[in-house]
Formats: structure tokens, C-alpha cells, sequence
């Protein structure tokens, strides 16, 4: 049973001309009828641009916009400008008239459709102009280069006008077939949703001038045959082939579209959800239908057919809505059905608590779909004041917008996986889109929540009220951010817009998320932190400066690879006073020791917190807090870790606004992570030596990670310095390291690899000290009696021979001798006004090699961990097999037996065999004269008890 003035043309039962008419004449009627919707809504001077627009492309005059050259392409077909069309010709230019085109020309464009939103209720103020061009397919690669600039003149001229025009050229015969170029413009979706595209094109499209769709005249159940039924229309001459446009048929959507305008649609969501919420949900209709879609473009056809010629029924947005809040009722998800409400009532812009400023239609209609979902004045009025939301309501929505887009993200992965059609292409589209869906919305330990997305145009306060508030715990307090100007007894009535358990975590929430800008007003109830408005005011200019907003651009080259810190942040003591006592007794405290991580006489550790602040190539902002007295050294090793893991070094700024010393604090630390970067992120690493108060940190590089060590005081550091090394490693001192320690210093800074250093320096009370950098840059130190300089130095020398000279033996006669150069510098006291400074001293060239008496220790494992010693005194064994406990004292008696004088002088060892404790022999000089050292500590002490005896 039909509807009263259906039509259901059958080919095999004959069509008449007067049916297909009558058809046109719908389509006509209603296509009449949103055009007129559209320049309603336009101004004056939009108006007047899409009036002309068919004329401009009409005609190829050099007075009108859109003239390039007598080449381009002309000629609209079928189009006849009326009277107010050439009046507003002429206003441009007085001295153009219109002539009409001669018998027999070829236009040579087809049709011109005005595409998208516009005579829906979906139009705004801020709606573009969308048209296509239809051009002949015979156009040559010149022609159409000539037609697109014309479209780009048009362009350029409507935007002189208040108008936003975009043209797309489109060549309907490869169009039809499907062969499209991969995107229409950067705007566009690409040639992955061809069907997509065009079913949106057929049921929102209105015809400007020139050819009507041919797919208006194809029944709906004729679809599957659209190729037959429209050759039989025109081979039959139904229709004429010249008047109607061949775009193509709508009889299957394959599933890879909806992977496809999917991911276009989140694309675009991630920042203005309103305007893709509506599209995804479309989208995931359709696929949940998949295979037997009765896409939209279809149902609006068959309610044309079947003379059911509601305009507000049939407009796009209100077509699209019904399917969806069937969709949603079917599956009882009325919360998401909800939130597809709100975002029709903003994309349609009618405010309906208001009395004004939309046009009587869409008033109308929207009225009409308010009443159905029964929202309230109250209700209305909320939305209406959308502009006015503050953070609640905005935190609230962004929730269900972000969840909407998470599920259609999944949604759409887990379809593509099961229709298999997840190619190589869009597989990488969608792990994009994961990435900017994650870099946007995603939670996790330190990262700033963005809240905003497109919701509203600004959540700026212009007072605000800060406060550092009791927890349930009353050893922990967080931060508070108060809308308005609230005194301390009021904050306990009122709900803060945002805690935190850090003020800088805090500030950049509010900085993030434009809550504050310059010109918002703050009180501060500080609490027990020394934070000041003055701090409080350079801290949030800081953030405005170092991360301006809006944020550039997210890259798709920055989302194909991991995310990296771009910049850092480092706000020094925030809230914190590092000399307390000075500032309630208004002293400053006046020393030579300046350096902030050693203060004063006291040495006091002037950083107490750091607060860091990474901007990532993703575009997120992270906050992690360190405090104590190790925060500098565990902000340096994270800093220098996360510049080792991305293999770059973010760009670091460094601030304090303190009470206190805050710009030489800031200069310390950001002076102090340059240096120590170099050294630690070369190749090869070096090791960087610091000092923090009176303790000593050494930076390394252990595997994938830089770490410290820390040593407590000198005496360690020593101990440290003196271990063995696998290889060499460069040290490099911290400016301020070892300042009470110059002549280390100065020695440590000397280190070469594969060269013995030897330094000496004079002490009081005939005193010297012998230093000794090895070969890996392991330090040995022995204090000595000092008599002249070859009593200082031959035994050393004469040890370091013997052990060369056994290490040459122990290699094969082809291996690189790989002997170690041997230096010797000599340590000359500070004078003048100069310091510590080394003189270059030759080696002593007699009596290095023979003519001294030769004293040999063995080494080996014992029992345990015990060691056995053997000593030759000129070849002559001791052992402690033989002597056991009494072994050093029986060489030295024996020793001091063979002396000629009674000239009292250390035992020492001139050779030492270590071979049985390093088979490999990988043992260095440094582990050798250690031994050595306590070799020589035990004879020189036994022989002193001898010397006591008599």
C-alpha cells in the first residue's frame, strides 16, 4: 500500500517523463528551500558572494574576481543569472555587462553544490562555505591548473568580503568510478571514504547552478542496479545525458570506510568534540549494521519518492539524530544519548532561554526537539550560558566527551580486526590516533590534565584565591585554588576548584588550562610555606613565558616516535625560605663560601626543593617534585637520564624566587646540570665529581643509567678514588668541588688514560706526599719523610720498573707492547696571590734500573681469604710456611743486617709478583702499589719494633 504521492517507477512496467519530473520538482523544492535557509543566514556581503558565485564561474571576464586567463575553463551549464545576480555583477564593476553564451558552446563546468552544514540547523555563524566543482573530464592537466586558480581568486576575493570559501575540483566521471585523488583538500578525509563522502554529499548538498545528481531519479530499491537502470533512463531518453550529473550509486559501503572517516573524525575530535561526536556515532550506526547499511542518503531519498517532503524533517542533522537516538534507546545507553543531545543543541547555536539572534526555522525545529527530550528551563539555560561554564561543568563534560572518544577509538579497532580490514595504511593511522587520543586525554603519575578540549572559549578567572590547607593528617598539607576572593575563614565553606599536593603541580594545572592569565587577580593564604605574592607572581609569569599557549601544533612526524622532553623547567625552593633564621632576623650572612650547595662556614645546602616541568614532543606537560637534601642530585640524574633514554638534551631554563640568595641559587643549579651533561652524556662517559655540604657525590654512568655515590667525607672519597676500574674513565670536577682540597683537585684533573702520573708536593716538618694516577685513573697516596727528592722518588720508580718489566713477559712477542708512559710533576705552593700550580719534572735517568738492593714479594692465595707471602731479600726466600707470624720481622732483621750504615730509612719493595692472585693479569698500578703499601707498612713496622729493642 503506498503513501499518497508515492512514486515507484518500474523500469519493466514503463516510465513516463511526467513521473520523472515530478521527481526533479521535489528534489528541486526542497534543494530551493535550504538554499534560501543559507543566505538567511548569511550577511549582506556573504550573501552577495554566494549569489555570484555561479556567475563568476559562468563567465571568464578580467573585471570580475576569478579572472587568470582567456584559457581557463568557463561555462556554467544550463545557468541563467537573474536580475539581482547581474545588479551585484555590476556593482563590482559598472562597465560589465552580461552576454549570454553563443548557440552550440560547451560549458565546461557541470555543476556547482554547496556541501556540508550549510541550510541545516547545523549552520553557524562560523560555518565555511563548501563547494564542489564539477568540471567536464576531458579538461586537460593546464585547463584544470588554470580552473584552480581561478577557484583560489574567488577565494581570496569572498575573504575581502567577511566570506570563508573553500573549493574543491572534482571530475565526475572518475569521481563516479571511484578514482579520487588522496585528499580534496588538507582538510580532507582522503580517498578511503569514498561512499562515506558521498552519501554526506547526497543528503546535504544543494545544487548552486548547473547539473542535478542523476542518483536522484534511481529508486531506492534500484540501488544494487544503479549502472542499468540509469543507461536505460538516457538510452531510452527519459532524461537527457546533458542535464543530470553522474556521481555514483550508494548500494554498499565497504567496512574499510568506516576505519576510515572513523579515524577522521577523532582526528578532528581531539579538539573540537562537539563538532565529531555526532559524525562518530553515524559512523558506529552504521558499522554495527554492516553488512545491510540503509545509509542516511538513502532514507532521504525514499522519503522524496515517497512525497514526504518535511524540510525540517529531512534536514541532514535532524536525520541524523533520529538514527542515532534509535541506535541508543535500542541499546538503553540514554547517558551517551544525552550527551549526542548536547552536542546537536551547540552545533545548532539556537539559544532557546534567549529571545534573540536565530532565525525563526531553526528556532522552531529545535524547539520542537527540546520539547521531545523534555529538557527543563533550567537546563536550557545551562547550555545557553555554555560560554560562562567554569571548571566544574567543564571538567564534568570533558569526561563524557573524552569516554565517547576512547570507546569509538576501541570500537573502531575492534571492527576493522574482525572485518579484516586493518591494512598497512590506516594500521599506522590508527596507532597514530592511539598516540594523540593518549597524548590528549591519557592519566598518569605527573601529567597535567588538559580540560578544555574545544568545550569552551575560555575558563579564565579574574580572582582567584590560593591557600596551603590542613589535610586529614595533619603532618600533610596540599594547595587549594579557590574561585573569588575568599578570607582564611571563609575557605572552609567553599569547594576549591582544584587541590594538589604540590603548589607547582597546582599553578601549572591552572596555567594549562587558562584559569590564570596576566590579568587574574590572586590572594594567598600561605599557611606554614614562606610563599609570597611576589613569588607567587614571578612563578606564574615564568610558566606564561617558558609555555606560551596555545601549544604548537602535535606533528605527525612527533607522534611516529616515542615522546621526548623539549624543555625543562627547573623552579627552584617555591614556598621555601633556604635561610630562615637570617630573614626573622633580617641578616644576611657574609662568608667566602658563596656556593649554594656549601654555604657559608656552616656549609649549608641552600637548594631544598626542586620542582620540574617537561614539556614533551607530545605536547604534555609533566611535574615531578624533588626535596631534601639530595633533591639537586636526584633532579641531575633524572635530568641527565631522560637526555641519555631520547638521546637529545632538552632545552633547561632554571628559576628561584625565594626569600633568599634566589638568583644565585638558580645560576648554581642550571650552571651546575650544563657541566655535569658533557662529561656524563659523552662518548666515552666521564665521571663527575660534586660536592654537596661536606659530603662528596660522584655521577657514573652504571649500564643504561647514570647514578650516584655518595661518600660521606674525605676519607671515603679517597677510598673511592683509589678502586680499581675495569677501563679508564675521565673525572671531571664540579666547580666547587674539593675547594678546601686544591692540591686533589688539581691532581684529579690530570688524569690521561694508559699514562702513570706521578706528583709530589712538600710539607711542612719534612713531610712529603706522593701521588700516583694510574693508568685507568685510579689514585694512590702515601705521605713519606722527605730527605731530598731521589730518596722520594727511586723506590717508586725502581717498583713501577719491575712491574712493567713483568708485564711485558707476561704478554706474547706479537702482542702491542702496550706500555704505559710514565709522567712526573712536582706540586709548587701557592704564592702571590696564585694558586696550586704543577711544574713537569724529568725522570731520574741512573738508578732506576740496578745498583739498589732488591727486595721481591710473592703473593698467592691461602686457605680462606687469606693471603701467603713469600719475600726475597737478592734471591734469598722467607716464607711464611717457614716463619709463619714472625716472617716481616725475620726480613726485616735481615735487611737491616745488610746495611752498611747505621742511617735510619724505610724497607721497600722494589718488585712485586701478584700473578697467582691475576692470572689474566688485568690487575692495574694502582691495586699493585696498594699491596705494595701494606707490604712495606708491616716490614717498616716490624723493623721500628727491632730498632726500639736495641
Amino acid at each position: 500500500m503506498y503513501s499518497h504521492g508515492e512514486i515507484r517507477p518500474q523500469l519493466d512496467e514503463g516510465i513516463d517523463r511526467k513521473t520523472l519530473s515530478t521527481l526533479r520538482k521535489r528534489f528541486m523544492t526542497i534543494n530551493q528551500t535550504r538554499l534560501r535557509r543559507v543566505l538567511q543566514a548569511l550577511s549582506a556581503r556573504q550573501y552577495n558572494v554566494l549569489r555570484l558565485i555561479p556567475l563568476l564561474f559562468d563567465v571568464n571576464h578580467p573585471l570580475l574576481p576569478g579572472y587568470v586567463s582567456r584559457q581557463t575553463p568557463y561555462g556554467l551549464a544550463g545557468y541563467s543569472p537573474d536580475q539581482e545576480v547581474l545588479q551585484g555583477a555590476q556593482a563590482l564593476t559598472r562597465s560589465y555587462s552580461y552576454r549570454r553564451h553563443p548557440a552550440g558552446f560547451a560549458a565546461q563546468i557541470q555543476a556547482l553544490y554547496l556541501m556540508g552544514s550549510g541550510g541545516t540547523i547545523g549552520q553557524s555563524d562560523q560555518s565555511d562555505l563548501d563547494i564542489w566543482v564539477c568540471h567536464a573530464s576531458e579538461l586537460a592537466p593546464a585547463a584544470l591548473v588554470e580552473l584552480a586558480g581561478k577557484c583560489r581568486q574567488i577565494s581570496e576575493w569572498a575573504a575581502t568580503q567577511g566570506c570563508e570559501v573553500h573549493f574543491h575540483l572534482i571530475d565526475p566521471a572518475s569521481f563516479s568510478r571511484g578514482d579520487r585523488d588522496n585528499a580534496l583538500t588538507e582538510e580532507d578525509c582522503g580517498s578511503t571514504q569514498h561512499y562515506l563522502l558521498l552519501d554526506e554529499f547526497y543528503r546535504t548538498a544543494i545544487l548552486l547552478g548547473g547539473r542535478y545528481p542523476l542518483w536522484w531519479l534511481v529508486p531506492v530499491y534500484e540501488e544494487g542496479s544503479y549502472r542499468q537502470y540509469t543507461s536505460e533512463l538516457i538510452s531510452k531518453r527519459f532524461i537527457r545525458a546533458e542535464e543530470s550529473l553522474d556521481l555514483g550509486h550508494m548500494a554498499r559501503i565497504p567496512a574499510g570506510e568506516y576505519v576510515g572517516a572513523g579515524l577522521w573524525q577523532l582526528f578532528k575530535g581531539i579538539e573540537s568534540p562537539y563538532k565529531s561526536v555526532l559524525k562518530l556515532l553515524l559512523t558506529e550506526v552504521y558499522a554495527n549494521e554492516h553488512p545491510q547499511v540503509r545509509c542516511l542518503s538513502l532514507d532521504f531519498k525514499q522519503a522524496v519518492f515517497a512525497n514526504q517532503l518535511d524540510v525540517d524533517e529531512l534536514d541532514p542533522y535532524v536525520m541524523l539524530y533520529r538514527r542515532i537516538e534509535v541506535y541508543l534507546q535500542q541499546r538503553g545507553e540514554l547517558e551517551r544519548l544525552e550527551l549526542v543531545r548536547r552536542c546537536l543543541y551547540i552545533k545548532a547555536d539556537v539559544r532557546l532561554s534567549k529571545r534573540s539572534g536565530s532565525l525563526s526555522w531553526k528556532r522552531s525545529l529545535m524547539e520542537k526537539l527540546v520539547r521531545e527530550w523534555q529538557w527543563g528551563p533550567r537546563q536550557l539555560q545551562q547550555m545557553d550560558n555554555r560560554q560562562l561554564w567554569r571548571v566544574r561543568e567543564v571538567s564534568q563534560e570533558r569526561r563524557q566527551l573524552v569516554g565517547e572518544l576512547t570507546h569509538s577509538y576501541r570500537l573502531l579497532s575492534q571492527f576493522g580486526r574482525s572485518q579484516q580490514v586493518i591494512n598497512a595504511v590506516n594500521s599506522r593511522d590508527l596507532s597514530l590516533l592511539g598516540r594523540r587520543l593518549y597524548a590528549a586525554f591519557e592519566r598518569k603519575a605527573g601529567k597535567i590534565e588538559f580540560i578544555n578540549p574545544g568545550i569552551v572559549p575560555d575558563l579564565s578567572e579574574p580572582l582567584l584565591t590560593l591557600a596551603l590547607r590542613p589535610s586529614g593528617d595533619e603532618a600533610e598539607h596540599h594547595w587549594s585554588l579557590y574561585r573569588g576572593t575568599l578570607s582564611q575563614p571563609e575557605l572552609a565553606d567553599h569547594l576549591p576548584l582544584k587541590r594538589s599536593r604540590q603548589l607547582v603541580e597546582l599553578l601549572a594545572w591552572a596555567h594549562r588550562n587558562g584559569v590564570v592569565d596576566a590579568a587574574t587577580r590572586i590572594a594567598v593564604h600561605p599557611g606554614t610555606s614562606a610563599l609570597t605574592e611576589f613569588e607567587l607572581n614571578n612563578l606564574l609569569t615564568c610558566l606564561m613565558q617558558q609555555f606560551p599557549l596555545p601549544l604548537p601544533a602535535l606533528t605527525e612526524a612527533a607522534l611516529s616516535r616515542a615522546s621526548q622532553p623539549c624543555q625543562v623547567l627547573l623552579l627552584v625552593n617555591v614556598g621555601l625560605d633556604p635561610l630562615p633564621l637570617s630573614s626573622q632576623k633580617n641578616q644576611h650572612l657574609i662568608s667566602s663560601h658563596t656556593d649554594a650547595l656549601g654555604y657559608s662556614g656552616l656549609r649549608d645546602n641552600l637548594i631544598l626543593s626542586i620542582d620540574q616541568i617537561t614539556l614533551n614532543s607530545w605536547n604534555e606537560l609533566l611535574v615531578s617534585r624533588y626535596q631534601g637534601e639530595q633533591a639537586c642530585m636526584q633532579a641531575l640524574c633524572d635530568y641527565l637520564n631522560l637526555a641519555r633514554e631520547h638521546q637529545r638534551l632538552p632545552e633547561l631554563q632554571v628559576r628561584s624566587y625565594c626569600r633568599n640568595r634566589a638568583s644565585a641559587i638558580a645560576e648554581r643549579v642550571e650552571t651546575l646540570f650544563r657541566e655535569a651533561a658533557g662529561p656524563l652524556l659523552g662518548d666515552p662517559p666521564a665521571r663527575f665529581l660534586l660536592q654537596i655540604q661536606s659530603q662528596y657525590q660522584l655521577l657514573e654512568r652504571r649500564g643504561e643509567r647514570i647514578e650516584a655515590t655518595a661518600l660521606g667525607d674525605h676519607e671515603r672519597l679517597l677510598r673511592h678514588l683509589g678502586s680499581p676500574r675495569n677501563h679508564y674513565s675521565p673525572l671531571v670536577l664540579d666547580t666547587y668541588a674539593l675547594s678546601s682540597h686544591a692540591d686533589l683537585a688539581l691532581i684529579l684533573k690530570q688524569g690521561q688514560a694508559g699514562v702513570i702520573q706521578i706528583f709530589y708536593r712538600l710539607l711542612a716538618n719534612q713531610q712529603a706526599e706522593l701521588s700516583v694516577l694510574d693508568e685507568r685513573g685510579a689514585l694512590w697516596r702515601q705521605r713519606q719523610t722527605y730527605r731530598d727528592e731521589q730518596t722520594l722518588l727511586l723506590p717508586l720508580l725502581r717498583f713501577l720498573h719491575s712491574i712493567r718489566l713483568r708485564r711485558q713477559l707476561s704478554r706474547s712477542l706479537d702482542a702491542d707492547p702496550g706500555e704505559e708512559d710514565i709522567q712526573l710533576q712536582v706540586i709548587q705552593p701557592a704564592a702571590d696571590g696564585r694558586p696550586l700550580r704543577l711544574e713537569p719534572r724529568s725522570l731520574p735517568s741512573k738508578g732506576v734500573e740496578a745498583g739498589y738492593y732488591a727486595v721481591q714479594a710473592i703473593v698467592e692465595p691461602g686457605p680462606g681469604q687469606t693471603l701467603n707471602v713469600s719475600i726475597l731479600c737478592n734471591h734469598r726466600e722467607f716464607t711464611a710456611l717457614e716463619h709463619g707470624a714472625e716472617l716481616y720481622r725475620v726480613v726485616a732483621r735481615h735487611i737491616l743486617d745488610q746495611r752498611r750504615s747505621l742511617e735510619d730509612y724505610p724497607i721497600y719493595i722494589t718488585d712485586l709478583d701478584l700473578s697467582a692472585l691475576d692470572p689474566a693479569g688485568r690487575m692495574q698500578t694502582g691495586q699493585y702499589l696498594r699491596y705494595r703499601q701494606q707490604l712495606e707498612t708491616a716490614l717498616n713496622a716490624a723493623m721500628s719494633s727491632l730498632r726500639g729493642r736495641t
